[in-house]
């Protein structure tokens, strides 16, 4: 037999073993893509929808009224915000503790500009995103620079915010805020839904579109899951941090402006209300849609969950201490929640792992 020869039998054998294995291996990956998804990230979903069928069968005279789902779109438009923001240091595997005495901060200082000082609404607003982002920015020197736990940095520095705050205000109420203002996110309703609601819905598509379809998004999620990891890849995790803290600020500042324009007031205490909820709308958010994984569309879901429970129990009777039960339950159990997933899925990756 020629060279030639051989090396043809040889080609034929190679060719016959492979198109052996194709078959397995096709339908070894035909079976991962038809895979069903996880149903446990549409539970919440389910809930969400049991509730609503509830609270519309036990009180139908005011639960499912145009005007209790306008109220309930409406009144959580700080939070939403807020709580967007707040996803950002989350996703980089960060505590921002100080975004409630931002947010505060900015309402304050809109009030002091506009109402004492005279000055227009809306130079008012941009000094209160100014002295917001700045928050943000030293939050960040200090967690990056100087290598200190973010936990430990927000908490102090919405401390002395806080006390700013009470220097700013006098530590007393201050009324009247340019009823333009209002108008621009409270009193101009779309489709009878005030208009605030659509800021609120159309920052969760900006930050889908950053965390799903950027780069900077990607790098949040690959610095979230492990620093040191992500510094050996190339990746400037310090600068991400930082990044993420600012904008982290920048949206509690924009939800005080709005705060500001809901109330048409502000006082040096009522911002430390928000939060609890907002952690508790972020972590009960990563157990829908995304499981695991900090995103805003989970976040979404979670404040309007969070909403219809305690407004359905308000309406039958129940008392103003029915809100913190809900929204420290919800953190508490959106936690162990996110912890068990996390435990599984990490058990079943390497099953997969030691299965190939």
């Amino acid at each position: 037999m020629s060279a030639t020869q051989e090396q043809k039998a040889q080609d034929r054998k190679a060719r016959e073993k492979d198109e052996a294995r194709t078959p397995a291996s096709t339908a070894s990956a035909r079976r991962r893509r038809k895979a069903p998804a996880e149903p446990e990230r549409f539970a919440l979903l389910g809930v969400w929808a049991v509730l609503i069928v509830a609270f519309s069968l036990i009180v139908p005279q005011t639960f499912p009224t145009a005007a209790n789902v306008s109220n309930m779109l409406s009144s959580q438009v700080v939070l939403l915000i807020l709580a967007i923001g707040l996803l950002y240091p989350l996703r980089a595997g960060d505590y921002d503790l100080s975004v409630a005495s931002t947010l505060n901060l900015a309402t304050v200082v809109v009030a002091v500009l506009n109402v004492q000082q005279g000055w227009g609404i809306w130079p008012s607003v941009l000094v209160a995103l100014v002295a917001s982002l700045l928050v943000g920015v030293l939050n960040g020197l200090i967690v990056t620079v100087f290598d200190i736990n973010p936990f430990i940095v927000t908490l102090g520095m919405g401390t002395v915010v806080q006390g700013l705050i009470y220097l700013l205000s006098d530590s007393s109420t201050i009324s009247g805020i340019d009823r333009v203002l209002s108008d621009a996110v409270l009193t101009q309703p779309f489709l009878g839904i005030p208009i605030g609601f659509f800021y609120a819905l159309a920052l969760v598509v900006v930050a889908w579109y950053v965390f799903d379809h950027t780069a900077f998004g990607q790098r949040l999620l690959f610095v979230g899951q492990s620093h040191d990891v992500a510094r050996l890849n190339g990746v400037n995790v310090p600068r991400l941090r930082w990044r993420s803290l600012i904008i982290s600020a920048g949206f509690a500042g924009l939800a005080g402006v709005v705060y500001a324009g809901t109330t048409a007031s502000a006082d040096p205490v009522s911002g430390a209300s928000f939060l609890l909820p907002a952690f508790a709308a972020c972590f009960l958010g990563s157990t829908v849609l995304r499981i695991g994984r900090f995103n805003p569309w989970g976040t979404l879901i979670a404040v309007y969950f969070l909403v219809t429970g305690i407004t359905g129990l308000q309406l039958l009777g129940a008392q103003q201490y029915v809100q913190q039960l809900f929204y420290g339950g919800a953190l508490v159990i959106a936690v162990v929640l996110s912890k068990l997933v996390r435990s599984r899925g990490e058990r079943k990756r390497r099953a997969q792992a030691a299965a190939v």
